[in-house]
């Protein structure tokens, strides 16, 4: 604490000595006094100067709202691009579909009316069996041997 308090005391004479010692300082050059005549020509270099300011503003104001409209312009142009790509992909896709069905129909029509005939076929083989088989059996009542024969395979 002695050793801050000497500290102070040397700032305090040292800021004491500071204000007893004359210093010299240089004087603030004053600007020169400006005319009516130059203000008026200050201030009309000015006006001057925002007038083309606002002559500017005006010109990208402008260039902005021409942007804005062409930017517009290619959004529609992209979204009708986008619905003419969505509407091809749908064409493709039905024509892709409606191909695999038509190949699957003539493929399948071939077999198809050959399964039929074949079960026409065999609709009239079970017909001409089953007359056979009722012909077995009338036989079967007067011929004992015929008979037998049917009982071994249980037809009778």
């Amino acid at each position: 604490m002695g050793a801050m308090s000497r500290f102070g005391k040397i700032v305090v004479l040292f800021v004491f000595m500071a204000l007893l010692c004359p210093v010299k300082m240089e004087a603030i050059e004053t600007a020169p006094p400006l005319s009516d005549r130059d203000i008026i020509e200050r201030l009309t270099k000015l006006e001057a100067g925002q007038s083309h300011l606002v002559a500017k503003i005006d010109a990208n104001t402008a260039a902005i709202a021409q942007l804005r409209q062409d930017m517009n312009a290619q959004f529609d142009r992209l979204s009708q691009l986008m619905l003419g790509i969505l509407g091809a992909f749908t064409v493709l896709v039905a024509v892709t579909i409606g191909f695999a069905l038509w190949d699957h129909r003539t493929m399948v029509r071939p077999f198809e009316s050959k399964v039929q005939a074949m079960e026409e076929e065999l609709a009239r083989d079970r017909e001409s069996l089953h007359s056979l088989l009722e012909a077995f059996r009338s036989l079967g009542k007067s011929d004992e041997r015929v008979a037998d024969v049917l009982r071994q395979f249980r037809l009778l």
